[in-house]
């Protein structure tokens, strides 16, 4: 946030760690038994992905809990059933239907995530340019287009509670933004520390830094994902975090602001690898849960529509679970009278539940409520 400093209390603020990035040292001792342990967590994950049939659209609700979760962190509030079901809506031929503001950034928050993921698989590294394009298209549309999207902050900003005009953190200068910022890539690409703790190092830095005007709470949490698989611990870009920081939402942002009061970065590194390690755990009882279930509709499916694509039918579903029947017949690659037919059967046989019936051009929009129910959060 932006303030006047004479309307606002900052008996409590800490100012940024000028100078002291990278740390001159951490506590090896205190890290090897939490560093191992994230490590483990995160290989069981990462060989269930493995695993899976089609990570990317088997996983692709779980970006979706991601974006939903990282931006109530952040006071957007939506749920995935607004945001899948306005998704549904995002090509269809009269386009989306009325959606809040809330569920749109939370929506542009998957999308911005997906594109940025594809920049790094197509060779891309993870810069300066990968962060602006990212917040550029995050805050490109709705409240978020007041906060100079995609470039960086010209005014002080701090972070603290607008209710209570209370200031807890004062982030970088401007000033001294541009230095920080090329230091910050340079460390994340390098490998001057342990994987993990790179990863973990780089997160505190750039909420420390707080380059933008709104959004860096997203665009961080954004990073671990892409610095962890880029850093080669998980295969595939599907490791989201934010469930565990919000739940120890003071916890985190203490944690955070206790490297720059007391540059106890060691403590920060201990949090942040007990992060890693209990969200991998939840994570991979969710991706089982969905590939369970994926396996466990295989045979439904297949009696069920008695046809030939009965497969590619459930792999959109699953990739879709709320979709309406013009992007299933446009996207499935199903013949249009086909696909239409398989739609039905499954709604009659109770697999589908249909949540708005066709009208005008409007065609029907249909839930898959099991797939739904694994990733509500």
């Amino acid at each position: 946030m932006r303030l006047p400093r004479d309307r606002y209390n900052f008996d409590k603020n800490v100012e940024y760690h000028y100078g002291r990035f990278p740390p001159r040292s951490l506590d090896y001792a205190r890290l090897f038994v939490p560093m191992g342990d994230a490590r483990d967590a995160l290989a069981r994950y990462d060989q269930t992905l493995l695993g899976l049939h089609n990570s990317e659209f088997l996983l692709a609700p779980l970006r979706g809990q991601e974006a939903v979760v990282s931006s109530r962190m952040e006071g957007t509030i939506s749920t995935i059933d607004e945001v899948l079901r306005y998704e549904a809506d995002t090509d269809d031929d009269k386009g989306p239907a009325d959606v809040r503001l809330e569920t749109l950034e939370v929506s542009l928050y998957a999308s911005a995530l997906k594109r940025a993921q594809h920049s790094v698989e197509e060779g891309h590294p993870i810069g300066e340019h990968l962060m602006r394009s990212a917040h550029k298209h995050l805050l490109g549309v709705g409240r978020g287009a007041t906060k100079q999207p995609g470039e960086y902050k010209t005014e002080q900003n701090y972070i603290g509670d607008d209710v209570r005009r209370e200031v807890y953190f004062t982030p970088i200068s401007p000033e001294q933004l541009a230095p920080a910022m090329g230091q910050l890539v340079e460390f994340i690409n390098s490998d001057a520390y342990p994987p993990l703790l790179s990863v973990a190092l780089a997160h505190v830095e750039f909420e420390a830094l707080h380059p933008f005007n709104g959004g860096n709470g997203r665009i961080g949490r954004m990073l671990i994902t892409l610095s962890l698989w880029k850093k080669g611990l998980i295969s595939e870009p599907h490791f989201y975090i934010s469930a565990f920081f919000e739940e120890r939402k003071s916890e985190y942002i203490e944690r955070m602001r206790q490297v720059s009061a007391s540059e106890d970065w060691t403590g920060w590194c201990e949090f942040f690898l007990e992060a890693i390690a209990e969200q991998a755990r939840q994570n991979l009882e969710t991706a089982k849960l969905i590939s369970d279930l994926y396996e466990e509709m295989k045979a439904v499916f297949r009696e069920t529509l008695n046809s030939q694509w009965a497969t590619v039918a459930q792999d959109f579903i699953f990739e879709n679970p709320i979709f309406r029947n013009s992007r299933f017949t446009r996207r499935s690659g199903i013949p249009q009278a086909t696909a239409m037919r398989l739609s039905r059967a499954l709604a009659e046989a109770g697999l589908l539940m249909e949540i708005q019936s066709a009208s005008g051009r409007r065609s029907a929009l249909f839930a898959f409520e099991p797939l739904i129910r694994l990733v509500r959060s």
